[in-house]
């Protein structure tokens, strides 16, 4: 027995994946997470989930983990107290950012918390000009004080940005010997490594959060290496990155602002694999939890990389799956604002208390009472049966909210799915509609706990016809662990039009970033024949102040390369914008390389097909709210793992599984893949 194990580490619950490549078995597991100390829950779901199939550590041959430690730690700002050495004068740059606003008129509008206070942000002597040489050396007398003034304030990481210094690195690199002498305990994030990349502000942003996250990510890796090796696990295991691959523990230590996105990155990964064994390239992604639904779109089986973010604030160029995030999701309070309208969300009631119907003292209305009080949910039990409901509470909640509209309760009720669908639609229209791509063109596929629950109704409301429920939709995330590969990203900025004078800047500076990637392919240890790596370039009108990604094909660069990336560009900005600048100068903004070590991957083979009857499959039938016949109307309900391939399931119906539930809508009809997937889709 081989078994390749994934694990998600979320806030109420860890999520575990137990692949065993030999049997091609699946299972899943869920353990209560603890936030106290995350590599707990993951010890304790690992040791569970082994114990629940009969094995032990000795044969685990992989592990993967996703991790939001970085994410909390930042939401929560329980990161460390952090210094900041910088070029004299450009001090309060960290604060001053850019002057785009979020609420422009809004003149209560409250800024994310700086990350370093004015005090320990220390100022030092030195220019580069724009072009890397040196205008004025580093003042090494005066860059020992400022250190010293920060070791006077116990600061526990320094993060270090100095202008220009993504081109010349030499001031910074000095900067990291002489704190590692005169403070060797402190953690260090130089830009140069972090985010070697022009925009000041940005980058210097990222130097900060990386500094700030960099001890909590280290004290939480150094317990889990623990943990897992008293359990007994022979590999070294690995982490997610916002791009989708994973990295070994040593470097999630070092750059830990490349996890802040670990979670909702497997999840795409994993969607994009599913909904290639099952056929289909284009597929919008419909990830929804208790606080928020991730989206993202795939093209071709693709989903695009973008190197910058704003995350809870705080901008961060780092490369990470273009993932839209909105707050929607089973645990979003319904509320009556001062016009009279009911809205729904971002306030979320979270797992404790949680929803009404979980009868921990909750009293606002949540999208899983409505679920619970339209029976759309299970109204007895959740979790396959480990968790009761109190549909009781659930009606008392949604009844106060009926009262202040002047509607019914099934009315309300529904009106928060309706409410919450239109929250979640809009969210798929930003990274579709509004980007060129139509979304009638694309499959939906719904995971997480309440993706399924939401995805009939919200692909009404888009117009698509087709939605994918993959085997398992709550524990997706912890599945795309064993899916994916190793993987770092490396970027170089050169600002430089598009004309035959790029070539040789194009070729060193694509030579000094695969001369980065050897050096991380040896530092993980992965073979010459599972190396792969792909080019790309931000590119963009000159004077404009935004880039698209293209690819570079392979090969020597020379005049065929930049005639490939002009098309290339114009294609995309025709699709993102919708119009070609005929005649405008193109540059070139950033060279990019993505290195990938192409590991050992979860196989899953396709089933033999066993006919649509599913009779042997329902287990029950209940009474459930349908806006369509604005009544309820009785659903067979159907077990998920009793479902077969070929069967055949008309709707109305409902069909339950202990991570998820689905629901088909009357004009639906939904089929079982090969793969076991549900397949939903409009009938004619």
């Amino acid at each position: 027995m081989a078994l390749r194990i994934g694990v998600d580490s979320g806030g109420t619950f860890t999520d575990v994946c137990l692949f065993d490549e030999e049997t091609g078995k699946l299972d899943i597991w869920k353990v209560p997470s603890t936030p106290d100390d995350p590599s707990r829950g993951i010890s304790n779901g690992v040791s569970e989930g082994l114990a629940t199939v009969g094995s032990t550590a000795a044969h685990v041959a992989f592990l993967g983990h996703g991790t939001t430690v970085a994410t909390n730690a930042l939401i929560e700002l329980k990161g460390v107290e952090t210094g900041l050495i910088t070029t004299d004068g450009f001090r309060d740059l960290l604060e001053i950012g850019r002057q785009k606003r979020p609420s422009l008129y809004d003149m209560n509008a409250e800024k994310p918390e700086i990350l370093v206070s004015r005090d320990r942000r220390q100022e030092v002597p030195e220019r580069l000009k724009s072009d890397g040489s040196t205008d004025r050396s580093l003042d090494e007398e005066k860059l020992r004080a400022a250190i010293h003034k920060l070791a006077g304030e116990d600061v526990k990481a320094i993060a270090v940005c100095f202008l220009y210094g993504f081109l010349n690195t030499a001031h910074e690199r000095r900067v990291v010997e002489i704190l590692r002498e005169e403070m060797p305990d402190v953690f260090v994030s130089a830009s140069h490594e972090v985010a070697p990349e022009f925009r000041e502000y940005e980058r210097m942003s990222t130097t900060v959060v990386n500094a700030y996250l960099g001890p909590v990510m280290q004290r939480y890796i150094d317990r889990l290496k623990l943990r897992l090796t008293e359990l007994g696990v022979p590999v070294a295991p690995q982490l997610t990155q916002s791009n989708g691959g994973v990295i070994g523990f040593d470097m999630a230590a070092q750059l830990p602002v490349r996890t802040v996105l670990s979670g909702p990155s497997t999840g795409v990964v994993a969607a994009q694999a599913v909904g290639g064994m099952a056929g289909f390239d284009n597929i919008i992604t419909f990830d929804v939890g208790g606080t928020s639904s991730d989206v993202a779109l795939l093209q071709g089986g693709v989903c695009k990389l973008t190197g910058e973010a704003n995350v809870h604030g705080y901008p961060i160029k780092a490369p990470m799956l273009d993932i839209h995030t909105v707050g929607a999701g089973g645990g979003s309070i319904a509320f009556v604002d001062s016009g009279g309208l009911l809205k729904v969300g971002p306030r979320s009631a979270g797992a404790d208390p949680g929803p009404v119907c979980y009868g921990r003292g909750n009293t606002e209305a949540t999208v899983t009472d409505a679920n619970i009080v339209l029976q759309t949910l299970n109204p007895v039990e959740i979790l396959g049966g480990r968790m009761k409901v109190r549909r009781d509470l659930a009606i008392e909640a949604v009844q106060r909210l009926a009262d202040q509209l002047g509607l019914g309760l099934m009315e309300t009720a529904q009106g928060i799915i309706s409410v919450v669908t239109a929250n979640m639609a809009k969210a798929i229209r930003l990274i579709s509609v509004q980007r060129g791509h139509d979304p009638r063109d694309y499959a939906l596929m719904a995971f997480g706990g309440a993706g399924p629950l939401h995805a009939a109704r919200l692909a009404k409301e888009l117009d698509m016809s087709r939605i994918i429920v993959p085997l398992t939709p709550g524990t997706l995330c912890a599945l795309g662990l064993l899916l994916t590969d190793l993987r770092s990203d490396f970027a170089i900025s050169r600002l430089m039009k598009v004309d035959q004078n790029a070539v040789e800047p194009m070729i060193s500076g694509f030579e000094t970033l695969e001369a980065q990637a050897e050096a991380w392919f040896g530092q993980e240890g992965i073979e010459p024949g599972r190396r792969v790596v792909n080019r790309t370039a931000d590119m963009r009108y000159v004077g404009q102040n935004y880039e698209l990604q293209v690819s570079v094909p392979a090969g020597t660069v020379g005049g065929d390369t930049l005639q490939a990336l002009v098309k290339g560009f114009e294609q995309a900005h025709l699709q993102r914008f919708g119009f070609i600048a005929e005649g405008e100068a193109i540059q070139i903004v950033t060279l990019r390389l993505e290195a990938a070590g192409i590991v050992n991957k979860a196989r899953f083979a396709p089933r033999p097909d066993a006919g649509p009857a599913c009779d042997a499959a329902v287990i029950g039938s209940r009474q459930v709210y349908m806006d369509e016949a604005k009544d309820f109307l009785p659903c067979p309900v159907y077990a998920r793992e009793k479902l077969k391939p070929g069967n055949r399931i008309d709707g109305p119906a409902v069909v339950e599984q202990m991570d998820t539930t689905t629901v088909i809508l009357p004009d639906m009809q939904a089929t079982v893949d090969p793969y076991l997937n549900l397949i939903l889709e409009t009938r004619a």
